[in-house]
């Protein structure tokens, strides 16, 4: 079940209703939700459902455990299985091409493990949960059913962002009636993230950038450049986008999620792209794995092999590739190079904006690409002043690629205003303005659903 469907907007409309009807009885509102929730997750694959309730049942030990190596095993536990489901079949695999190069060659694809839609994110939100209970900054939930719904709640189940225990559990006890205004601004959100993904993200995926990933070795030097920013905008148009629909529907619902993107390809340094991109994981990598494993503290060959080994992990949680791992190292290193560079070299912010735009649009490439090989190929596109099969530059592809990247230099004036502006509205006003929205971006659309790309992480 996606977001922008018929099929989730029917699910959703009835979840709203029955939200509102038990909203003073809080054992049915959060039985009703959990089941939301599970039955969401059901339609993507109701053989996980089990998984879901497992690590969610070893959140909730974990945290209650005063033992501080049950916690630790916990712990261990939630990330063996983020582990299994993630890495196996990449480690098989290269298993299987290195035996192939020896006479002990065997066929391994048969022992495969299917991904579980979302299963980083709530595994992440998991391991969080019992952490922050070891560390004293939640009080563990004896009620195993707020844990659960913490763990599952479906607005942001399959692609983030990763809420914090010690900022949604108080809103499991308290969530907040949506008066006018928190409508009108979940409103301007789910539009916002429908315009995003549905208009910006799909037309450049099919347009430009799938048909030049699809024959990298075939582009030029323009078309190349062309795909890397169309590529650079379709992430973040859609992911963005998916977090801005997920935000708005917790609103309807009472629940606060905190902002996960502020227009990271503004940034004037590495340091801030991380800032403003994906802030939920960026933050949880910070509190959990980078602050743990030494942070900024030790001597500069210390600093430098955190931060390395943070940034590759962080790679590696992306997906199970060698690119993922190449990603996340480079983004390591330009950090490290950028702590170093920066007290002797002053740039005017302009040009640092357009390094660092440069520098991580570049490193789109592996991530983009489906392997090594095809990385060299896009690279070599790039620096081809011909290529034998170059695609299509559309006006409409271009016109899309400039929207991207002005969504990120827009005056963040305009949203508080045009919150005001139908905050003032009746209640059927802003739902029917909702709606003739939801139509118009069904409209524009291509046919058929196209799934988030961080479905896939």
């Amino acid at each position: 079940m996606v977001f922008p469907t018929l099929q989730f907007i029917l699910f959703f409309a009835l979840v709203l209703v029955l939200n509102g009807l038990v909203w003073s009885r809080g054992t049915w509102r959060k039985a009703l939700l959990i089941a939301a929730s599970y039955t969401f997750y059901a339609a993507w694959d109701v053989r996980f459902l089990a998984l879901m309730a497992g690590v969610s049942a070893v959140a909730w030990i974990g945290g209650l455990v005063p033992s501080r190596a049950a916690r630790i095993a916990s712990v261990a536990a939630l990330i063996a299985t983020l582990a299994l489901f993630k890495y196996f079949n990449f480690f098989a695999l290269s298993l299987q091409q290195l035996l192939n190069a020896t006479m002990f060659a065997r066929d391994m694809q048969w022992i495969s493990i299917i991904l579980p839609v979302g299963v980083s994110f709530y595994i992440f939100q998991a391991v969080s949960y019992v952490i922050d209970a070891h560390r004293g900054h939640i009080t563990p939930r004896r009620n195993p059913t707020d844990v659960f719904l913490y763990i599952s709640f479906f607005p942001q189940l399959v692609a983030g962002p990763i809420v914090r225990a010690a900022h949604f559990l108080p809103q499991i006890d308290a969530p907040v009636v949506p008066d006018a205004a928190a409508r009108a601004l979940a409103a301007v959100l789910i539009l916002m993230g429908l315009f995003k993904k549905m208009v910006v993200a799909n037309y450049l995926s099919v347009l430009l950038v799938d048909p030049a990933f699809a024959l990298p070795e075939g582009q030029n030097t323009i078309t190349a450049i062309a795909a890397t920013l169309g590529y650079a905008v379709q992430i973040y148009c859609d992911f963005s986008g998916y977090s801005d629909i997920a935000i708005g529907i917790a609103l309807l619902l009472g629940y606060r999620f905190q902002r996960n993107f502020n227009q990271p390809y503004r940034a004037a340094s590495l340091r801030e792209f991380w800032q403003r991109w994906h802030i939920s994981l960026s933050t949880w990598i910070r509190d959990y794995l980078y602050i743990p494993l030494g942070g900024n503290s030790g001597s500069v060959l210390r600093q430098t092999c955190t931060a390395l080994l943070t940034m590759t992990l962080a790679g590696l949680w992306h997906g199970a590739g060698w690119n993922f791992l190449l990603w996340g190292f480079l983004h390591g290193a330009g950090l490290m190079a950028e702590r170093v560079l920066r007290p002797r070299i002053r740039l005017p912010q302009a040009i640092a904006t357009a390094l660092v735009f440069g520098f991580v649009c570049l490193l789109w490439i592996p991530f983009r690409a489906a392997d090594p090989a095809e990385t060299v190929a896009m690279l070599g596109a790039v620096v081809s002043p011909t290529g034998f099969a170059p695609v299509d530059l559309s006006v409409t592809a271009l016109v899309l690629i400039a929207i991207g990247i002005a969504v990120n230099w827009l005056p963040m004036r305009w949203l508080p205003a045009t919150q005001s502006a139908l905050a003032r509205l009746p209640a059927p006003a802003q739902a029917g303005l909702l709606a003739s929205g939801i139509w118009l971006m069904f409209a524009a659309a291509q046919d058929g659903v196209a799934p988030f790309i961080y479905f896939q992480f």
